[in-house]
Formats: C-alpha cells, structure tokens, sequence
C-alpha cells in the first residue's frame, strides 16, 4: 500500500484513535483532529513510535472555521489527502422524547451531522482538486435501526447515513468514493456515558448475537465485511475496490461477534480507502 494521507476527526479517543493506530500500522500519514490539545500530542507521540508521520490539528467540527482551516493544514502539510475518516460525535442527552429540547437536539445534530457535512465540504473541496478520495462517515447501528431512549441520537445517525448516501451519488463520477461504517456496540468512553450504569451496559451486550460488546483497539481476529444492498459476505482482501461508493459496511467480528474498532479500519484499508 502507497502511503496514503489519512485524517481522521474525533481522533483522540475511542474508534477514532483505534483507527489513527490501525492506519499508523499500515504505514499512513495520519492527522488526527480534536479539541485537546494535550491528548493530541500524546497520541502523536504513539503513532510516531509506531513509524508513521502524524500531527495534530485542534479544532471542533461545528466551526466552519476550524473545519477549513484543519483540511488546508492536512494538505499543506502532505501535500495531499487520501482518505477522511469523518468520527466526531457525541452521545448527546439521553432519556425519554419528553425530556429533550431545543438545545438537546441542537448539541448533538451540531456534532454529528452538521461536523459531518462542513467536513465532507472541505474534505471534498481538496479531493476534487486532486481527482481521488475517500471519505469515511462513522455511522452506528442506530443509523439504521430504533432505540428507546435515544431519538435523538438515532435521529442523528440515519441523518450520517442519508447525507453519506446522497454525497455519494454526487461524487460518483469525481474519482470521490464516499461510504458509511456503522460499528455495533463497542466499550468507549462515549458508550460509557450513553448507558450510565454498568447494568445498563451490561444489558445493552445482550443484544450483540456473542453476548459482548466491541473493543476499541486492534485484534488478531479474521473479521468479515457485511455490505448493506447485497447479501453477500466477503472474507478477506479482494482486489480491485476503487468502484465502491455509497456503502454502508457492518463490520462484524468472528462469528458475527462485535465489531473491535482498530479492524474496522483494517477492513476498512481494503474496502473504502483508494
């Protein structure tokens, strides 16, 4: 694999930082984006132990701002961008449609869709230039399904999907591919606070077929593609992906087991990236 340019927003912590790791052990030069500073640099310092050129760009995804400036920095310092990886979120407020409000859903469609969409404008704007992309949106399950208790967060997700499909369809004659991941259940810090008690959490891996949530870090585990539009189930590398676009990919460990989120990006280097 040519060492491609990768950035990845919501880097820091969870499947975004497994994913800067997976990437950093295939040799990319990675840019990881954020709001801390601190957590920034010490994630630098991992992946440039691993061998990969990598920087840190603090920004929020909501600034159109920060988003424009966090591309060109990307580019004037690789020269190019290959792949976005498009992670940012937050749980938002969780709890019965009753107690949401104006500021709840503002909160949380502010980072997880509006971040999504000034990323996909800039990410593009400097793939268009260049003729080749790939951008990456971070979906979940819920993207696609119901959940008590989260409407908004839900409503989120299907939004990520949407938008992910339509982009898709507009760039399809670009060189730009643009697909969506929608990791199942995985143990982070964000699914902490989404499940408030370890009973909660517990009673949420219940649902995982395996009985047991994902990790966020990289696995010696074969993982299976499953791709949305087609019952087919693909098992390791297959040549030839540069035509796949307006995918959503179910990555589904062993077994159909979790998803662990440094081999979602694994899979992912042969799936989504150019």
């Amino acid at each position: 694999m040519d060492k491609l340019v990768v950035l990845i927003t919501g880097g820091l912590t969870g499947i975004g930082r497994a994913a800067a790791i997976a990437f950093a052990k295939k040799s990319a030069k990675v840019v990881v984006a954020g709001r801390r500073d601190e957590a920034g640099k010490e994630l630098v310092k991992e992946l440039r132990s691993l061998g990969a050129e990598a920087e840190f760009i603090k920004a929020d995804v909501r600034k159109e701002d920060d988003v424009r400036a966090m591309v060109d920095k990307t580019v004037a310092r690789f020269g190019r961008l290959d792949v976005a990886v498009n992670n940012a979120a937050t749980e938002g407020q969780v709890g019965p449609i009753t107690d949401q409000t104006a500021e709840s859903f503002a909160a949380t469609f502010e980072t997880n869709v509006l971040g999504v969409v000034l990323s996909m404008k800039h990410e593009v704007r400097v793939m268009q230039a260049q003729g080749s992309g790939s951008i990456i949106n971070i979906s979940s399950t819920y993207g696609h399904e119901g959940a008590a208790g989260a409407s908004i967060y839900v409503g989120a997700k299907h939004a990520v999907e949407g938008i992910t499909k339509s982009v898709a369809l507009e760039l399809a004659k670009s060189g730009i591919r643009v697909n969506a991941v929608a990791p199942g259940p995985t143990d982070t810090g964000m699914l902490t606070r989404f499940t408030g008690t370890a009973e909660n959490k517990a009673a949420l891996a219940t649902q995982v077929p395996l009985g047991r949530l994902g990790l966020s870090r990289g696995g010696r585990r074969r993982y299976r593609v499953h791709r949305f539009g087609r019952s087919q189930v693909h098992h390791g590398p297959r040549p030839q992906r540069r035509w796949r676009t307006q995918r959503q990919l179910i990555l589904l460990g062993r077994d159909y087991s979790a998803p662990d989120a440094g081999a979602v990006f694994l899979a992912n280097l042969r799936n989504c990236t150019v």
